[in-house]
This record gives structure tokens, C-alpha cells and sequence, in this order.
């Protein structure tokens, strides 16, 4: 199209004279922002600190397997064709997505297995077996999830919540939906039994919240599931953002790996540039940080610059930790789903020691990530690559990880070698983890939280760390802290939101005075 041609050749072509746009931090919400903003004409230049673009969603390799650091699951796709239809180009010419069937398995510790994926009718199949009376139950909470889905994220996700008006006209319709009820509190309102209970309520702890705590709305992500589907990047989540990151370079933004920024430069109350950790002072036209805000308020903007807001939220309350067990065996095993929820004996109270505890609990509860079940590029022939993350106490709970991160290694080995990977003990090769204090040593977590601020009701929305700079006017916000919040589906689409807020590459050069 015409419309397309026009955009491709702008963009892909950077104007000297055009406005420039630094983009901290290469995770998905800075390159889906540095893409965004590059469309609108800016000079974009990516500065990320670690030697590759991904956030947390860097690659490991070790004797031959291949590990995904950060997120595994592809949800909402269209966000990322989004990106690329931008420059007149398709995703699928760049990444290959492939659907997963099951989404996810969910392990009990009876033994008994719980496919949940596929068609309505496939999960009906699955509810029935365990407990037949809530099939009817199941299918309402589809529909109380689609409501919610049609507010919180098809209306809402992509819209600017720095005006308090905007968060307010909401309130009606989000009463409505009995929004002020927890997300545990709106599966439970609808089935009965504890096992479905449990493997319909995992959703918030995709997203840094506790079932428990986490507002309702967040019963939003198991429609986006059902109306998008699940999926996974063949080569991994490495491939998705190599794949961006050759569009990046295609268009013509700017990247630099191994550059930390330190600060903010603010003038009068406007952002015009950064300052490198090595004192070097870059000028821009807009800044747009997708480090965690909790550290860009804490140590990146002057405090006189913030507003009383920004230093409000500074106070707010952080999700859970993560403690990622990575390891390869020499053997396959062929009955693993590609992503296992392994459940604990406990729930409710396992939950409540993870969120505010102050040492790491008795037992655990697993996310078990099998990429070789879909792709076996991941690991040397009849191997497998393993992926298993454990929820576990943030930084603000005085665990010396040199002490328990190898002792918590030994324990989950020994539960999956009882459990669903008998013989893993004995086959495992090539193993490390990363803790809490390696996500606050490598990508600048405050107090190693895995998803930034957690999302309550009181910390979503316009509650939320703003998209726009609370105090500092060319300064942005992308990423899991921010409005709409974690997930690959959250940061991507805060994006959107900036695209929104950053003015037009004209304006931008008419207020460099």
C-alpha cells in the first residue's frame, strides 16, 4: 500500500536533522518503544548495559545447551506483528511462532496431571474428569474473563493513565465486574475444586502477584489465552529478539551494548539527555527508560525533579523473587509437556511466605520449561534442556543466596526426581541458577524483584508508575513496572501507551528551546 511504502522509506532512512530519542535498556518494552518511536520519525539510539539486547530475556549457552533466561511463552502475537507491520514488513518472514498443545500441564502432588489448552471443549474434557460439576463453572469464568479482557486490556492497556479523570470514569464498570475482589476470590466464586481451583488462579504469578492479594482484573490474562492462543518462538525467545533486533538495525536505530546509563540529565524541569556511567553526557530531544522505575526514581532522576507522586511510589510494594535452575540431561524425556506447573502441597500459605516471609519456605511450587518438547535445536542429540523457576522471597528478606541458592538446587532436583523426572538426579549435566541477587546485580532490580512492583489494585493503572515522567517533562516509561505491567504482553503494549504521549517529531523539534 501506499500508506505503507511511505512509512517504510521515512523510517528506515533517520533525518540528520531529525529529533533524537534515547531508548534505555534493550528488554521488549525499550526495542517495541525504540520501533515505535523510530516510526514517528525520530533518531532513535538503544543504550543497554549488558552485552546484548533481550533484558531478561538474554540466552545461555553451556556445553551445547541452550537455555532462554527469561520469558518462555508468547502470548497475544499480534503485538509483536504489530512491530514489524509498522515498516511495512511481516514477523513471520523474520520469526517463526508455533502454537503449543497443551499450553500448560499442571502436576499435583497425588501423581494426577491436568492438560489445560486447546480447544474450550479439549479443557472441558480435562475439568470433567476431575471434577464434572464445575464444567458448567468453568465456562462462566471464560465469560466473566472475557469482560474483563474487553476492559482491562482490549480498551484500557493501551491508554495513558497519568490523568487521574481517566482512571476514575473507570471505577463504574470495574465495580461492575466486582473488580475489588482478588483473583483467587473470582475462580473460587465459580469452581469448586481445589485442584482447578488452584491451576485457574497461577495466572497473577505470571506477572509478579499473588492470587491471593492480586486484584480480579487480572482474571483478564486466562481470555487472552483462550482468544489468542499460546505459543513459542522457534530458536526460543533469543530468536524473537534477534528478530527485532535485526528490524531495529534495517530501520536504522542506533544501538549500544555495554553502556550503562547513570543518570538522567534534567534542565528546567525537561529531560535532554543521559549521562553515561563513564561521565559521558548524551543530549536527546525525549528519553524513554525501560529500567525498572523503581530504580530510575531511586537513583537515575534528581529527587528535586520528581514529583511527590514518583516519590510516593518509590514506597510501593515489590513482586516475588526468582530463583531459575538451568540444566541439560543426557537423556530425554519424551511424556514432559513443554511447560509444567508443579504444584507444592501447599498453596495459600506457600504463597503468603513468598510475598512477605523472611526466609524461604519448607517446600516450593515449579514452572518447568522444556523447550526441547517443541524445538530440539536446544540441547545435543537425545538430550534435553531444562528451564525451572521457583518463586521465592525478594531481597527484602535477609537470605544469604551463596548458602541456600545450592541447597535449593538439591531440593527441587530431588522433588523432580521423585516426581515428574524420575532418573534426573542421576542424568543432569551442565547446571546453574540465577537468584534474587543476580536479578538485582545484572538488571538493576531494586531488591531483586523478578517483575518489578507487584499489581494490586492500589499499584495498577493510574496508581501505577505513569508512562509519562512524573516531574520531568520528554521523559518516558516503558516496561514491567509501568502501566499496564509485566508480562510480554504488558511491556509490548507499553509502548503503545508512549506512542500516544511522545509528541510529533515536528513539535519535538520546535521545544528544543
Amino acid at each position: 500500500m501506499i500508506e505503507g511504502s511511505t512509512i517504510r522509506r521515512e523510517a528506515t532512512t533517520p533525518d540528520a536533522n531529525a529529533p533524537v530519542a534515547i531508548v534505555i535498556g534493550g528488554g521488549f518494552g525499550g526495542m517495541a518503544a525504540a520501533l515505535r518511536v523510530r516510526a514517528k520519525g525520530y533518531r532513535v539510539v538503544m543504550l543497554e548495559r549488558l552485552g546484548a539486547l533481550g533484558g531478561r530475556a538474554q540466552v545461555f549457552e553451556r556445553d551445547g545447551f541452550r537455555h532462554d533466561a527469561g520469558p518462555t511463552v508468547i502470548t497475544a502475537p499480534f503485538l509483536f506483528d504489530e512491530l514489524f507491520e509498522l515498516f511495512g514488513k511481516s514477523r513471520s518472514d523474520y520469526v517463526e511462532f508455533v502454537p503449543l498443545s497443551p499450553w500448560y500441564r499442571f502436576y499435583f502432588q497425588d501423581g494426577d496431571k491436568f492438560d489445560y489448552g486447546g480447544t474450550v471443549e479439549d479443557t472441558l474434557t480435562e475439568i470433567r474428569r476431575i471434577s464434572p460439576k464445575d464444567a458448567d463453572g468453568y465456562l462462566r469464568l471464560v465469560e466473566h474473563s472475557r469482560k474483563l479482557c474487553d476492559v482491562g486490556f482490549i480498551e484500557l492497556a493501551d491508554q495513558p493513565f497519568h490523568n487521574p479523570a481517566v482512571m476514575f470514569k473507570q471505577i463504574p464498570r470495574l465495580v461492575q465486574l466486582k473488580s475489588y475482589r482478588t483473583v483467587w476470590q473470582l475462580v473460587s466464586s465459580y469452581l469448586e475444586h481445589p485442584k482447578l481451583r488452584q491451576a485457574f488462579s497461577i495466572q497473577p504469578l505470571l506477572v509478579g502477584g499473588n492470587p491471593f492479594d492480586t486484584t480480579s482484573v487480572y482474571g483478564l490474562i486466562h481470555y487472552l489465552e483462550r482468544k489468542w492462543g499460546v505459543f513459542f518462538a522457534m530458536g526460543g525467545t533469543g530468536a524473537l529478539v534477534s528478530a527485532i533486533e535485526r528490524l531495529m538495525r534495517e530501520v536504522g536505530i542506533e544501538i549500544r551494548t555495554g553502556t550503562t546509563v547513570e543518570d538522567i540529565v534534567v534542565e528546567k524541569g525537561k529531560a535532554k539527555g543521559v549521562r553515561l556511567a563513564n561521565g559521558h553526557i548524551i543530549p536527546a530531544d525525549i528519553v524513554v527508560s525501560n529500567a525498572d522505575p523503581m530504580h530510575l526514581y531511586g537513583s537515575m532522576v534528581p529527587n528535586k525533579a520528581q514529583s511527590i507522586g514518583a516519590r510516593i511510589k518509590r514506597k510501593s510494594r515489590l513482586s516475588m523473587g526468582l530463583y531459575v535452575l538451568y540444566f541439560g540431561t543426557r537423556r530425554t524425556f519424551p511424556d514432559v509437556a513443554h511447560h509444567t506447573i508443579w504444584l507444592g502441597p501447599r498453596y495459600r500459605e506457600l504463597l503468603h511466605e513468598v510475598f512477605k516471609g523472611k526466609a524461604l519456605s519448607k517446600d516450593f511450587s515449579l514452572y518447568v520449561h522444556r523447550p526441547t518438547a517443541t524445538d530440539p535445536s536446544f540441547a545435543p542429540p537425545g538430550c534435553d534442556s531444562f528451564y525451572v523457576l521457583c518463586p521465592v522471597p525478594n531481597l527484602d528478606a535477609p537470605i544469604d543466596w551463596s548458602i541456600e541458592g545450592p541447597k535449593l538446587r538439591d531440593r527441587i532436583v530431588k522433588e523432580l526426581d521423585r516426581t515428574m523426572l524420575p532418573g534426573v538426579a542421576e542424568s543432569i549435566t551442565s547446571d546453574f541458577y540465577m537468584t534474587p541477587a543476580d536479578f538485582k546485580d545484572r538488571y538493576l532490580s531494586v531488591a531483586g524483584a523478578g517483575f518489578s512492583i507487584a499489581p494490586y489494585f492500589t499499584q495498577s493503572a493510574w496508581f501505577r508508575f505513569h508512562n509519562k515522567g512524573e516531574g520531568v517533562d520528554g521523559l518516558f516509561l516503558v516496561g514491567a513496572g509501568t502501566h499496564p505491567g509485566a508480562g510480554l504482553p504488558g511491556v509490548v503494549m507499553s509502548a503503545k501507551v508512549i506512542e500516544k504521549l511522545v509528541p510529533a517529531a515536528a513539535d519535538a523539534v520546535a521545544r528544543r528551546s
